[in-house]
């Protein structure tokens, strides 16, 4: 595959056109149109659709949708909100385990953004880890929305054995899941390319997995023009008249 040209492969190089720097492993030139608009569309309104804890109460597909999924406290929040410009959009903890539910976000009513229960918190019982799984497991196999899920590893820990149940059940239910490294603020250069090739590498054999991975720091709000740009690839057409559902508290 001509993504994985053997290799060590540098994040140093910055992107002239956009002023971005390496934000994609393997590194590319991102186009500076989509990075506009990115930047645009996640400037739009965003707001909380509906949040469920059954297969029952997901809410109608109108819009493709972007998951966010990942083990407890591995930042998928603070990447929402990065994205977004929001603060509070999606709720962060310091408490890991504490999203419960599927949460919905409209972005523009053009692209709905979903964050996925955490997996791997040491202290949910296995009634809890049953429930999220089968959760999980339904709105994965069933929704026709779905574009792609981005799986959020720390980038301090890289892919662990606790990763490998959700990639299989994606790999099985062929949806379209991209890896994205978060925390990269916490490593070298030098550290953070060991990773991102180590992480590239196992993703070879994945039969659903990009071949591309996305550097993130929410904090430092790195790679966050880049993982737009990918995203709003995916969003409706502005002209394209679309309805979403009234929000729905959750119970």
């Amino acid at each position: 595959m001509d993504n994985h040209a053997p290799g060590r492969r540098r994040l140093t190089a910055a992107n002239a056109a956009t002023g971005v720097m390496a934000e994609i492993f393997p590194p590319r030139v991102i186009d500076p149109d989509l990075v506009k608009v990115g930047h645009r569309l996640f400037s739009r309104e965003a707001c909380f659709v509906a949040g469920a804890s059954t297969a029952a109460a997901l809410p109608g597909d109108r819009l493709p949708e972007i998951a966010f999924a990942g083990r407890s406290n591995v930042g998928k929040s603070s990447l929402v909100n990065a994205l977004t410009g929001r603060r509070t959009l999606a709720r962060t903890s310091n408490t890991p385990g504490r999203t419960r539910q599927i949460n919905f976000f409209s972005l523009d009513t053009r692209l709905m953004l979903v964050d996925l229960p955490g997996y791997g918190y040491a202290q949910a019982s296995k009634i809890e880890v049953r429930r999220w799984t089968a959760l999980l497991h339904s709105y994965l196999q069933t929704r026709a929305a779905l574009r792609r899920v981005c799986l959020l590893i720390d980038a301090r820990r890289g892919i662990k054995e606790i990763d490998h149940p959700l990639m299989l059940m994606l790999d099985d239910a062929g949806v379209s899941y991209q890896i994205v490294l978060t925390k990269t603020d916490k490593l070298g250069a030098d550290e953070l390319a060991r990773i991102a090739e180590q992480t590239c590498a196992a993703m070879t054999a994945r039969a659903a997995a990009h071949p591309e991975l996305h550097l993130t720091s929410a904090l430092k709000r790195q790679g966050i023009a880049a993982l737009r740009a990918t995203l709003a690839s995916f969003a409706v057409s502005a002209a394209t008249p679309t309805t979403v559902a009234a929000p729905i508290l959750p119970r």
